[in-house]
């Protein structure tokens, strides 16, 4: 299975002061760069829903679209929040592109922080989580907290992406794999920010027992202020597991 994880800053472009500019053509190169990589699942995040920048049209309904996949999205901020009343604001968000249709999909909302979003995407095999966490590292740590806490009732084996905003990197969520027993994709620490020299890890592929990574790439690409992540795994189900048993004996 191949997953993607995107910081897309609203396809408007790498510099990410230029958030507010039009992100019609950037799209475009952001939908031809996914449609070549053939990705099965696509967590995106800092989405447009639907401002002036993208002609007042979703984003994540468009790329849904190109790819021929389907799509799970929502706005950021809490359903009760202040900035769903904020004009472009309320239409920034994060999003799931996938191949295979959504056995059950889950928002969740942080209890601190202005980005609050936590998508919990359930296929037939894996849960996924989607996040995009606080820039203060008090509301973020809370927040990681929180994850933790889904994390740990999740059944299936699962991925936690998104961007963690962690200035300090690994050391900030050693604690969380620690406690969650996820291991990172990316261990190699390779850079996703800013994307024109790279210097700073702030987004995170997680995975827990069950899935294996096959590859893991972060493609040099100007299409946002971040590096995208793309990761290659494979799923064991309870099945192969089994056999494996079997065999052994």
């Amino acid at each position: 299975m191949r997953f993607i994880h995107y910081n897309i800053c609203y396809a408007t472009g790498p510099k990410a002061h230029n958030f507010v500019r039009s992100s019609g053509k950037n799209l475009q190169k952001i939908t031809t760069f996914l449609r070549e990589l053939e990705p099965d699942l696509v967590g995106l995040i800092e989405v447009d829903h639907g401002s002036y920048r993208s002609g007042w049209e979703n984003q994540a309904e468009l790329l849904a679209e190109a790819l021929g996949h389907y799509h799970s999205h929502s706005i950021k901020y809490a359903e009760r929040s202040f900035w769903r009343h904020v004009p472009v604001l309320n239409k920034q968000g994060n999003a799931f592109l996938t191949r295979d249709r959504i056995s059950n999909e889950t928002f969740h909302y942080f209890e601190r922080g202005m980005k609050r979003l936590v998508i919990e995407l359930e296929l037939d095999h894996v849960v996924v989580y989607l996040v995009h966490l606080a820039l203060g590292s008090r509301a973020r740590h809370q927040q990681l907290e929180e994850l933790y806490n889904l994390v740990k009732e999740t059944q299936k084996p699962c991925l936690v992406a998104g961007d963690f905003n962690a200035l300090w990197g690994e050391r900030e969520i050693n604690l969380f794999l620690a406690a969650t027993g996820l291991q990172n994709a990316n261990s190699k620490s390779l850079p996703t920010y800013p994307s024109k020299n790279p210097h700073r890890h702030l987004d995170f592929v997680l995975y827990s027992k069950g899935i294996d990574i096959l590859d893991f790439q972060v493609p040099q690409v100007p299409f946002s202020d971040h590096l995208p992540l793309l990761v290659d795994f494979d799923v064991r189900i309870e099945q192969d597991l089994r056999k494996t048993t079997r065999l052994q004996h």
